[in-house]
């Protein structure tokens, strides 16, 4: 992507920065056992893209993970990317307490996470239950994306996510569909 995520426009217009908070559904990082592993990983490639960072907010799996993402939307973030609790365990429930909170889902996103997981040969990424999609409340939309809570995981989707970031914003924004570099 040669423009920075939000800031360059196809008519040249200036923007603001994309401001995403980053969320860590971690139960055991949470309870301080061991620290946050993965929303770091997420936190650092936004900042390097150029956008304004909230976070890693670290919180237990389930409702906390709703009340962060409702943070994020009363503070007007164009963007929330999770981390964590999107596996088959008992604990994990951040794609349902997402679910409800969406006006609709973008499940494209979250198709491409999986598949690109997949195709640098870690077949359990298709087991992950992420969600992609937009929330409204007042006038505001937000991008909401639940990525793997593993490192490589995390990364992986921040590659996927990385050149289309802008652009998803953008619409959401109002902005007409112009196509990402």
């Amino acid at each position: 992507m040669s423009e920075t995520p939000g800031n360059g426009t196809p008519d040249g217009a200036t923007r603001r920065p994309l401001r995403v908070a980053v969320v860590t559904a971690s139960n055991r990082a949470a309870a301080g056992v061991y620290p946050d592993r993965s929303g770091p990983v997420v936190a650092d490639r936004l900042r390097a893209m150029g956008c304004e960072v909230a976070g890693p907010w670290v919180v237990p799996d389930g409702e906390p993970v709703a009340e962060a993402i409702g943070r994020a939307l009363d503070e007007r973030a164009d963007a929330v990317l999770t981390t964590g609790g999107t596996g088959l365990t008992p604990q994990d429930h951040t794609p349902e307490v997402t679910r409800r909170l969406l006006s609709f889902e973008v499940p494209g996103i979250a198709e491409a996470l999986r598949a690109a997981g997949r195709d640098k040969g870690v077949p359990t990424a298709i087991l992950s239950r992420g969600l992609a999609g937009v929330v409204e409340r007042g006038g505001h939309r937000m991008l909401v994306v639940n990525l793997p809570g593993s490192r490589g995981g995390a990364s992986d989707g921040m590659d996927v996510l990385e050149p289309v970031l802008g652009h998803a914003v953008d619409q959401l924004r109002g902005g007409d569909h112009t196509r990402p570099e």
